[in-house]
Order: C-alpha cells, then structure tokens, then sequence
C-alpha cells in the first residue's frame, strides 16, 4: 500500500526507501516549516495513549468508584439498610470475577510450571532457581525488618494497651488449641509432597490437637491428628510441576509431545485470561464496595486501629515503591516505575481480589505483553513467587506481633526481634495464598515469641484492608523477581556463547560431534556438509 502525501502540505515529499528484505516503502519527509498536522497528531498520539492503557485505566477508575460506592451505602445504613438477599445480590459480580480467577488458577500453574520447566536446561534452571529463591529471600528480609523498625518507631500499641481485645472479635480463635511451632513446619514439608495430586488441588494437610486421657491416669494430653483442610495445596502442585518438567526434558524426543500439550494447554489458558481482564473492573468495583457495605462501625475501627493500620500501610508503601524498585534499579538501570505502570491492572486486581494467585493469570499476561518478560522467565517464576515470596504478609505479621507485644506491655528484647524476623520469613513461605492467608500463619510468630493469640481478634477486624495491601505488594514483589531474572538471562545470553534456552540454541559448535539420540535437539535438523562425507553433518535451526 502506497501512501498519499497529505494534500495540505504541498511541500510532503514521498521517497522511495529499500527496507531490509529489498522491498521498497514511501517515506513521507516534511518540510522543516510544515505544522498543520500537529494538532491532530497530538490527538491521535493521546487517543492511542489511551487504547493502548483502556484496561489499567478502567481499573483504576473501578477501585476508585468501588470506594466511593461502598461508603456512600455505608453512609445510607449499609448491610442493615441492604439486607441480607440484597446484599448477597450486590455482592454478586465480585463473586463471579473471584470464581472465574479461580477456576484458572490449577491448569495455569500445573502447565505454566511444567512447560517453563522443560524449556530450561538443567544447569540455567539451577541458576534461575536459585537466584529466584535468593532474590524472595533477601526481600521478604527486608521487608520483616521494617515492619519491626515501624512498629518499634511509631508504637501502634502503646496507647492501646487497655482495650478490652473483645471488640471487633469474632471469638473463633479463643477455644481452638494453640499450634505449635514444630508441627506448623512439618505441615508445610508435609505439604511439598502430597499423598494425592487429585486431593491436592483442592485440599492440603494441617495438624489438629485432640485432648485424651493419658494411660486412664485422668491426664490431659493434647495429642497432635493429621487433618486435610479445604484450600488448594498449591506448594505441592508447584514443587510436583517442576520436577515433572524436568522429568519430561530428560525424556529428550519422547517427551516432545507431551512438551507441547502442556505448552499448548497453557497458551489456552492465557487466552481465556486475556477474556477474563475485561470483566475485572466490573467484578471489583462490586468487590469493594461490597466489603466496605459489610464492615460495622468503620469510623470506630479507624480511630481505635488508625495507628496499627497507618503502620501497616506505610511500611507496604516504603518497600513497594522505594526498596523493591531501587533494587531494580540497581541491577537492571532501567525505569522501575515504568515497569509498575505495565502491571498497574494485576496491582489493582491484587487489591480488588486480595488473593495473590487469583492475580496470577493477570501477572503473567501483563509481565509477558507490556513489560518485555519471556515467556520462559514469567511462566517459570512467577507461580514460584506467588507460593514462596508474602513480602506484604511477613511485614505486616512482624507489625502485627510487635502490636501485639505493645498491646500486653512485654518488652522485646534483642533475641525476640531475631526470632520474629526469621519466623516472619520462613513462615510466609508457603502461606495461602488466599484472602486473610498472612492471619493465619500470624499465631506461629506469637507462639515463637509466647505471646497470647487471642490478640488476633483485633488484627482481625481491620484485615479487610491490611490484606488488600499485602496483596499489592505480594505480586508487585514477583513482578520484580521475573524482570530480574530475564535482565539477568539476557546479560548471560549477551556473554556466554552457550545460550540456557531451548528455543534460542542455534550456534553451530566450532567442531561438530555427533549427538546420542537420548540428548538430540528437536528443533535442530542435520544436512550434509558440502564438500563432505555423507556422515558429516552442519547443525541448522528449524526455528
């Protein structure tokens, strides 16, 4: 197609330019005095601005009139002007977006893990393992030492520390007995390795007490019992996918086949994601404004709480937009923020949802479409992140313990502060990732330190909000984690003459040696040298 120089400027010159393929292209070249098209190129610039980000903008405009929404029926009466049937009505869309993210989550992560599994060579899937884990560790670190420095600095609990812990209490975490911390860990190795794959998709392993009398001497005894619990034991299913994807690699040829369904199976499920994006500004305005409907007694909560809730939230703030991208930054001297915009629609949905995997699928589509992610990287890492690395969730238990701590006038000394920090880290790893996830792994750091978790009750009556912001910067930190990782691929890909990906290795060896059928490339093909013996072959890339 041939382009006509616009008839209003008389002075456009077409010429005639040979592109790269020998196909010549018009290039239109304007006279250094012509501006009459600046008006109206300025305004298709801002209109493709504004298509190009349509999603993330409809997002953001969500959450904002979901705010405005629910406190405008909070103001009217709220649950109690409703009613319950209108409620559960309102309360619809949300549920639907909540359903549909979640049926997603099991294909996405089983074929994601074992297709980013299979395309990684052994050796870059070590390196990128463990690189992944370091990076989750050192943030989720950091991260549990400045919820202990705010909540030291600011001192939630101080002026609490008469409250009656009743209020607000739901009363559901007095008569459960306490948990300790030896079975709290078992239960996650337990987890790693389930006994069913099929139960492991919709339920997970917890250890329950039941009292028993010891010998018939009348002694009480609390005697730990093996318990399946509703909830996806996710862990599992991650730790099982990358190995079977290893397991396939090994297979060389044969495992080909099943390579690609896995791939093609994932492919589909990002297009079904891709039709999910458009329903979720809808199913979160519904989502937040329908919780802000359901809370009692905001004002009250806020002025009781605001000091714990302020702590929370600044420390999310300080380690989501100033330590997570100065350490992008770092390492890659790229925009931090820029990155930030291209997952702006996950972040939202993160707090619309507040259920890190619910937001994976949305993750993995924008990291991969507006931030330059592979495929291989994003698919690999970020189910790895949405397991291991609760940033949000280990700042706000370390803030949360602290209060607690405040709250019963027990000083901490330098050994609590360490324990706090090392439990806060190691059990967030593994947390649901579900809404109010990071509370219920919270009585493991209290009983490390012998605190009362009856105290839960008030952390409880505010979660609805501190989740939504640990959630934000649960995936914004696994966002981070996949940009790191492919700046670090592409920086060993630009040094190293072996690439570590399947779909790049297309160098022929200075010395060709003949390959064994068990370690042959699929997606290389051997010719005949010119000049050569029959036997003799050049390696080609069918790519």
């Amino acid at each position: 197609m041939v382009a006509d120089p616009p008839k209003g400027n008389p002075k456009g010159l077409a010429a005639a330019e040979s592109t790269a393929n020998g196909v010549s292209a018009v290039v239109l070249i304007e006279a250094p005095g012509a501006s009459g098209g600046g008006c109206c190129s300025s305004r298709d610039q801002v209109r493709r601005c504004l298509r190009a980000n349509l999603l993330v903008l409809l997002t953001v405009v969500a959450v904002v009139a979901g705010v405005a929404l629910g406190l405008g029926l909070a103001g009217a009466g709220g649950a109690v002007a409703l009613g319950p049937a209108r409620l559960a009505a309102f309360a619809f869309p949300g549920e639907l977006l909540l359903r549909l993210l979640r049926m997603i989550i099991l294909p996405l992560v089983v074929c994601s893990l074992i297709g980013g599994a299979a395309s990684l060579d052994p050796s870059a899937l070590g390196r990128l393992g463990a690189w992944a884990l370091l990076f989750f560790l050192v943030t989720t670190l950091l991260a549990s030492a400045l919820g202990v420095g705010l909540a030291l600095a600011l001192q939630p609990g101080a002026a609490l520390a008469n409250i009656d812990s009743s209020d607000g209490a739901t009363g559901t975490l007095k008569e459960s007995p306490r948990k300790e911390v030896l079975d709290s860990f078992l239960d996650l190795v337990r987890n790693i390795f389930p006994s069913n794959l099929v139960s492991a998709a919709f339920r997970s392993y917890a250890t329950v007490y039941e009292i028993r009398q010891f010998n018939g001497t009348g002694t009480e005894v609390k005697v730990p019992v093996g318990n399946e619990v509703e909830g996806m034991n996710i862990l599992g299913l991650v730790v099982f996918a990358i190995v079977f994807g290893v397991a396939l690699r090994k297979l060389g040829p044969e495992g080909e086949l099943l390579i690609r369904f896995f791939n093609s199976f994932n492919d589909a499920t990002m297009v079904l994601v891709s039709w999910i994006m458009w329903y979720a500004p809808v199913g979160i305005l519904f989502l937040v404004a329908s919780k802000i409907v359901e809370m009692e007694n905001v004002e009250v909560l806020f002025s009781s709480l605001g000091k714990y809730i302020l702590c929370c939230l600044l420390g999310h703030a300080i380690h989501g937009l100033l330590v997570l991208p100065l350490i992008y930054f770092l390492f890659t001297r790229k925009n931090p923020f820029r990155f930030l915009w291209g997952i702006m629609t996950p972040l939202a949905t993160a707090f619309g949802t507040s259920s890190s995997s619910a937001t994976l699928p949305l993750m993995m589509t924008c990291v991969e479409e507006r931030n330059g992610v592979s495929k291989q990287i994003s698919r690999f890492i970020l189910p790895i992140g949405a397991t291991v690395n609760m940033d949000g969730a280990a700042l706000f238990q370390c803030v949360a313990a602290v209060f607690i701590a405040q709250l019963n006038q027990q000083p901490l000394d330098f050994v609590k502060i360490i324990t706090i920090l090392v439990t806060a880290t190691a059990s967030s790893v593994g947390a649901a990732g579900i809404p109010a996830g990071g509370v219920l792994t919270l009585a493991i750091i209290l009983e490390a330190v012998s605190l009362p978790i009856h105290h839960i009750s008030l952390i409880l009556a505010v979660d609805w909000l501190v989740d939504r912001s640990c959630t934000i910067l649960n995936v914004e930190g696994d966002a981070f984690g996949a940009g790191l990782l492919q700046h670090y691929v592409d920086r060993t890909d630009s040094r190293s003459s072996v690439p570590e990906l399947i779909q790049v290795k297309n160098e022929t060896p200075l010395a060709p040696l003949p390959i064994p059928a068990e370690e042959g490339n699929p997606l290389l093909k051997c010719y005949p040298a010119p000049g050569e013996d029959a036997d003799i072959c050049q390696k080609e890339s069918v790519m």
